[in-house]
């Protein structure tokens, strides 16, 4: 049984190019075969949907099933430009635009250390750029730029669904002391020690750098590194139902998230840039 439902591109033995376009559920993805790791994109929302250096257990989690319109839920969504709820237009869709919409592929190289891939989205004044590297490691780097005359709120967020065993077996590490806001209980929580999200979890954490997501089945240890956003944001539904995805498919990720915003707007001024990044890297 394939542990993440886009493999099935990889199955062959048959040799395939470093990169190669194909149409699934509707939508195109790219689909990256590289020496050191295979990976799919899509198109819409510039969204990594499957991250896998060879020899290992997938990193990304994806659902199997994919709405015929809206979201792809699973990969590396990206909320912008705003993360959660519009702070004031209730009808417009959760999360933003960005992750509803077909991004430009502006380039995309390989070389020894891997693959580069650079996506684009202009909407309006704001221009937003995802540049990817992907080898033994990932790194996703997304940048905004504000072009309007006015001063505009903002917020976004990489929406990281990794992929795990199973939700009971793993533990983070790396959060022991940091507050924040348990947005199930709505108050304020202060983490002590490791961090099971068995249960359900959603937890917006002032956090920024590294920490560990550890899983015992698997025996792995992967370094998450949200550098310098201003929150690390933790999600999993439990037992609650998601829709299209089953419940036992539910059990195989955890959301590990770097988010600026999410806990109060930033304020960008005309011609302001900013900046998210999202890395990870195997410890063992």
């Amino acid at each position: 049984m394939l542990e993440h439902p886009l493999q099935r591109f990889f199955t062959s033995l048959r040799a395939r190019p470093t990169f190669q376009w194909e149409r699934y559920q509707q939508r195109d993805v790219l689909v990256i075969d590289h020496p050191l790791c295979q990976a799919v994109f899509s198109r819409q929302g510039g969204q990594l949907l499957h991250f896998q250096p060879r020899g290992q257990h997938p990193w990304l989690w994806c659902a199997a099933h994919w709405p015929q319109v809206g979201a792809i839920r699973g990969g590396v969504p990206i909320c912008w430009p705003w993360y959660g709820r519009h702070p004031s237009e209730g009808v417009w869709p959760s999360h933003g635009w960005a992750r509803l919409l077909d991004w430009k592929l502006i380039d995309s190289t390989e070389d020894e250390a891997g693959v580069h891939l650079h996506w684009r989205l202009k909407l309006w004044d704001w221009q937003v750029d995802l540049h990817a590297d992907l080898g033994e490691g990932m790194e996703l780097r997304l940048s905004t730029q504000h072009d309007d005359t006015e001063p505009c709120l903002f917020s976004h967020a990489l929406h990281a669904y990794w992929r795990i065993s199973d939700v009971a077996d793993v533990a983070l590490e790396g959060l022991d002391g940091a507050s924040g806001y348990d947005q199930l209980n709505r108050q304020a929580c202060l983490q002590k020690g490791e961090l099971r999200v068995d249960g359900g979890c959603q937890r917006l954490f002032n956090h920024a750098g590294e920490l560990q997501l550890q899983d015992e089945a698997w025996q792995r240890s992967l370094c998450i590194d949200t550098s310098d956003s201003t929150n690390t944001v933790v999600w999993h539904p439990g037992s609650r139902p998601l829709m299209g995805v089953g419940g036992l498919e539910a059990m195989g990720f955890v959301c590990v998230e770097a988010a600026s915003g999410g806990a109060s707007t930033l304020s960008l001024a005309p011609g302001e840039k900013v900046h998210l990044t999202l890395q990870a890297h195997l410890l063992h």
